[in-house]
């Protein structure tokens, strides 16, 4: 029903006629079709429950065309259950070429300035709500809206042992010993992994999936290097165009990843407490 439904709704918002449909991967709580035309044209339909409103999708997609040169689709049509956008063909096979041109483009996306961190209104990361308050201090920010939020929720989900909780509000009451404020509130995408990333030839195609805001350019970073990585060929590129500090690779990535770590665990459940547990032990908490 749902299938048919979103055909029908496309028909009506679009005024042509769907020639075909194809299963694209998706997240947790979207189904992603790519829709085909007799012309030849393709595009992308997401469709999801209310709780998670695609509107605020569309809303960082358009920020992020509108404020920096990621190469983020373009939206065609956006309900709170439904939006439509570009499709950009292409793999998710990063070779060193498209990680150094990555890294570039991450760079300056970075170099874009905001007027604090945080954004003119709160986003999502994946399902999940992120506030983001307009704040001149990145270490409150990150304290308030990022680690002590997201413990919050971790903390309601019920995956989070009542100890490890402890050990958090120790740790973000202690920010002050490790972080640094930045120079300025870089524009991040929020979310980049590999799977959000789409190559064509030695070239990054389409960037996708984003949980933007304004923040320490490392916040980015550390994400990248969490899971998979992405590796040196990046990391020098990135480098040319922005200096990355020792002290992110040998502290500050460990304390900005607890946000995705604590983001995952909510999610994906109970594997992902023993890297919280990790990251918290190199600092004695």
């Amino acid at each position: 029903m749902q299938r048919l439904n979103t055909l029908d709704r496309i028909r009506a918002i679009l005024r042509r006629e769907p020639l075909w449909l194809q299963s694209l991967t998706g997240g947790k709580i979207s189904q992603v079709t790519r829709v085909d035309f007799a012309d030849g044209s393709s595009l992308v339909a997401k469709t999801g429950e209310h709780s998670h409103d695609l509107t605020i999708e569309a809303y960082m997609l358009d920020t992020l065309r509108e404020r920096s040169e990621l190469p983020v689709p373009q939206v065609i049509h956006a309900e709170p259950d439904l939006l439509l956008m570009e499709h950009i063909a292409g793999r998710d096979e990063l070779r060193p070429a498209s990680l150094r041109h990555l890294g570039r483009l991450m760079a300056e996306c970075h170099q874009v300035r905001g007027p604090a961190y945080g954004l003119e209104r709160d986003t999502l990361i994946g399902p999940l709500h992120q506030p983001n308050p307009p704040t001149p201090s990145w270490v409150e920010f990150f304290r308030e809206n990022r680690l002590l939020y997201m413990t919050g929720l971790a903390r309601d989900s019920g995956e989070l042992p009542s100890a490890l909780e402890t050990r958090l509000l120790r740790f973000a009451d202690a920010l002050e010993e490790y972080l640094v404020e930045p120079d300025y509130p870089a524009l991040i995408h929020g979310d980049v992994w590999r799977t959000n990333i789409i190559v064509r030839g030695d070239h990054v195609a389409g960037i996708i999936d984003p949980a933007l805001y304004y923040a320490h350019n490392e916040m980015e970073l550390a994400y990248m290097m969490l899971f998979d990585g992405f590796g040196a060929d990046l990391f020098s590129a990135y480098r040319e165009i922005i200096p990355i500090e020792s002290e992110f690779y040998e502290l500050r990535r460990h304390i900005y990843n607890l946000y995705p770590l604590l983001v995952h665990l909510i999610i994906f459940g109970a594997k992902y407490i023993k890297p919280l547990d990790d990251s918290l032990a190199i600092f004695g908490f």
